[in-house]
């Protein structure tokens, strides 16, 4: 476990990096959000529906621009990260923008530790499970937030996407779909600043949908269903097309990008 602290020390590092970076970057349009624009996703706005009036809990929330959102629709948010930058930009937007949605900061497998209400909701979301070496204790922790009948959905990269090296410009397969070594990567710049001069350093795990699912199960959740989509909200891969919908793609659509999964805690 000491081992896992020191990679989960180094992510926390680059993501205070990112706080501020992504906070004044195109892609998260931080001035169109302070003047109402959501910053939530069509297959997100679909499956979660009226959360009017919801206790919310939102996972790995960055700088709290989904938790707040939710909270403009009426739902009594919770947001926990890992960035202590990206919790107090979270808190600041919170306080300036007139909301009641509350922060914490604190390693996501820990949540129970810091949080011990019951929620109507858990929400995850887009680059999330990568930065956890076993999601056992993701699940569990998910079952323990849960209300009884509660609701957890996740909006999730494909783990088919994290099988590629994006770092030269042509992806290459190079990583496992199941595959347990811990994956480091260090570069220029970050998805939502290609040109910035930050260095991003980064340890990550790739984990199949089949391993989504048994966390979830094993700790008591019903699955209500799995889709998967050949299309993702971000333009965060390397040379993707944007389709009519506004939706990104690949030329071939061979493999598919995003999936989302909604499970009950019976």
């Amino acid at each position: 476990m000491s081992t896992n602290k020191k990679y989960f020390e180094i992510n926390k590092s680059t993501w205070n990096d990112k706080v501020k970076v992504h906070s004044e970057s195109n892609m998260y349009d931080l001035e169109g959000f302070k003047k109402g624009k959501s910053s939530l996703m069509p297959y997100e706005l679909e499956a979660l529906g009226d959360v009017k009036g919801k206790s919310l809990l939102h996972l790995q929330c960055h700088f709290g621009q989904d938790t707040l959102s939710l909270s403009r629709m009426g739902a009594k948010c919770v947001g926990v990260d890992l960035s202590d930058e990206g919790v107090k930009l979270a808190k600041r937007l919170n306080d300036e923008l007139k909301l009641d949605a509350n922060f914490v900061c604190c390693n996501v497998l820990d949540t129970s530790e810091f949080v011990k209400d019951e929620f109507d909701i858990v929400y995850t979301s887009y680059g999330v499970i990568g930065w956890l070496p076993d999601l056992k204790p993701w699940g569990q922790m998910i079952a323990e937030r849960l209300k009884k009948g509660g609701t957890f959905f996740m909006a999730e990269f494909h783990p088919i996407v994290w099988m590629f090296d994006y770092l030269e410009d042509k992806p290459v397969m190079k990583y496992g779909y199941m595959q347990d070594e811990v994956i480091y990567e260090e570069y220029e710049g970050t998805y939502a600043d290609e040109n910035s001069s930050m260095i991003s350093k980064e340890y990550a795990w790739n984990h199949g949908v089949g391993e989504v699912i048994s966390a979830l199960t094993e700790a008591g959740l019903h699955i209500e269903y799995l889709k998967e989509f050949n299309e993702s909200p971000y333009d965060v891969l390397p040379n993707l097309k944007q389709n009519e919908s506004g939706m990104y793609a690949t030329d071939d659509k061979l493999y598919p990008l995003i999936f989302t999964l909604k499970a009950t805690k019976l």
